[in-house]
């Protein structure tokens, strides 16, 4: 279905940043897009949280919240005000959020940077994976001392709601000893709650993999979300294609991975899928990764390229067979399954 914007309608209009159509569409809920939508169409004036949830219909808190989102991902800016307006917020000119900076995290101070020193900058990527297990009563008083890390919980809990103290110390460990910044962290949480993958374990696989591969600023964050997101619906149509009841092995995503980026056409995999069952009556991905590079040396990039270059094959098979009274079938092979 095809859509067409209603431009009788239009009369004074609003910018919105690319990043937010590009890369939090699928990761903001609901409200906080509601809330930066209004903020953004009131740019230039000072919005209170009472008046954004009036005109948008979410909650105060609710309100206030999302624009604390907004602010971490580095869409918003805070606007130093007076006493009786710290609870309000300033939206910034709609052509120029992207330039806004995030302050770098500040070191939290704890009773072990007496020991810290003696370690190098650099630390070890195996001396990065050990964790230590802080008290509720560090926990606060870390809170307390840094405000990175009192809004990181914040934001975190508007994301995936109250976190446990596990969930506590990983928010810990990730900003503080894998070094990664406040904002890179909530990309990162952002983007495993719109999988619904939430488990600590598994967002702090994805934290040590952002770490050792150096993702720690807000443009490579996106693009990594961006990369996952384009792999994981690959991924996703691959196994519907190969009726596929489990994630693919690391082989089998290797294999998946190459398809994506020569690129292969999803209808050529799908042929090469029913050659293989056809042939041996199983799912292979080296059958089907044999079968199509078999294809594309031979400059097939389409199923109806190799439907014709499979007649064209049987036509010329037969023609041969009667001149020259060969009965020999068992010689006969379709030119895709020439390996």
């Amino acid at each position: 279905m095809e859509f067409k914007v209603n431009s009788g309608i239009w009369g004074s209009m609003f910018g919105v940043p690319d990043v937010v159509a590009d890369n939090f569409l699928k990761l903001a809920s609901g409200d906080q897009i509601k809330v930066l939508l209004y903020i953004l169409r009131c740019s230039g004036r000072v919005c209170t949280d009472e008046e954004i949830s009036i005109n948008t219909g979410v909650s105060v808190q609710a309100a206030a919240d999302a624009v604390l989102f907004w602010q971490q991902a580095n869409v918003l800016t805070s606007q130093a005000v007076s006493p009786a307006q710290q609870q309000t917020i300033m939206a910034p000119p709609p052509q120029q959020p992207q330039n806004i900076m995030m302050p770098p995290p500040q070191p939290i101070q704890r009773e072990i940077e007496q020991t810290a020193s003696t370690v190098p900058e650099t630390p070890v990527k195996a001396e990065r994976r050990t964790k230590q297990n802080i008290s509720p009563s560090e926990i606060a008083q870390i809170m307390k001392d840094s405000v990175d890390v009192s809004e990181l919980f914040k934001v975190t809990e508007t994301i995936l709601g109250p976190i446990n103290h596990t969930f506590q110390n990983l928010l810990i460990w990730m900003y503080d000893y894998l070094g990664l910044k406040k904002e890179v962290i909530i990309i990162l949480i952002s983007h495993c709650k719109s999988m619904d993958k939430t488990n600590p374990s598994y967002i702090e696989k994805v934290a040590l993999d952002w770490a050792d591969n150096d993702i720690n600023d807000l443009e490579k964050a996106q693009s990594e979300v961006q990369r996952i997101t384009v792999t994981n619906d690959y991924t996703g149509r691959i196994m519907k294609m190969f009726e596929m009841t489990r994630r693919p092995t690391s082989k089998q995503a290797e294999f998946i991975e190459q398809w994506r980026c020569r690129p292969i056409d999803t209808e050529l995999i799908r042929y090469a899928y029913e050659k293989t069952i056809e042939q041996i009556n199983k799912l292979s991905f080296d059958y089907i990764n044999k079968i199509l590079i078999s294809w594309c040396d031979s400059g097939y990039t389409s199923v109806q390229q190799v439907r014709e270059a499979e007649n064209d094959y049987r036509s010329s098979k037969k023609k041969n067979i009667k001149a020259s009274g060969d009965p020999d079938v068992d010689k006969y092979k379709v030119v895709i399954n020439q390996f």
